[in-house]
């Protein structure tokens, strides 16, 4: 997640030269990288596939994504990224506590 505001008309090119600067990895990773524009209405992903960029894009009528600042410091799942793409403000969610087995009974 870029917490930066990006301007949303940058192609896969562009997006992909700011993953290393911005986020500190490789766009070649295989990591989803979320871009959200200025007004927070617009979200770009880009996502290496081993042949190549897609990048989908979404577009909320009425809503502004919530503040990309708050959960780019500690990253996101998947799960997590859908949540937040629907408009779910994941600041008020919380998450189970993570527990730890060591063996099935």
């Amino acid at each position: 997640m870029c917490a930066e505001p990006v301007d949303i008309r940058k192609s896969i090119d562009e997006l992909a030269c700011l993953v290393e600067p911005l986020l500190g990895m490789s766009p070649f990773s295989g990591q989803v990288f979320a871009f959200v524009g200025n007004r927070r209405d617009k979200v770009k992903l880009l996502v290496w596939d081993r042949h190549g960029f897609w990048v989908p894009y979404k577009r909320l009528e009425r809503r502004r994504f919530v503040d990309p600042q708050a959960i780019a410091a500690s990253g996101i799942s998947m799960s997590e990224l859908t949540t937040w793409l629907e408009g779910i403000d994941l600041t008020c969610a919380r998450r189970l506590r993570a527990i730890e087995v060591a063996r099935l009974s």
